[in-house]
């Protein structure tokens, strides 16, 4: 293989291993966000399920306290 060949094949390996190590970045990126989804999916199920209850009790015709400082 000539010069002209070589860099260019040397080019493509480069180019191989910076995409490579992008993807590999990209795919943490990915794993991190999912993991933040999970947790704020389940934040929302516990600020619904507490709301529902407040609901519930509303409805109920359960008295709302006073907070402490009235």
């Amino acid at each position: 293989m000539d010069k002209d060949g070589m860099d260019r094949l040397d080019e493509l390996e480069i180019l191989a291993a910076h995409q490579a190590r992008l993807l590999e970045e990209l795919n943490e990126i990915v794993i991190r966000q999912g993991k933040d989804i999970n947790r704020l999916e389940r934040i929302a199920e516990a600020l619904a399920e507490r709301f529902q209850r407040v609901e519930d009790n509303v409805r109920a015709g359960a008295p709302l306290s006073k907070p402490p400082h009235w």
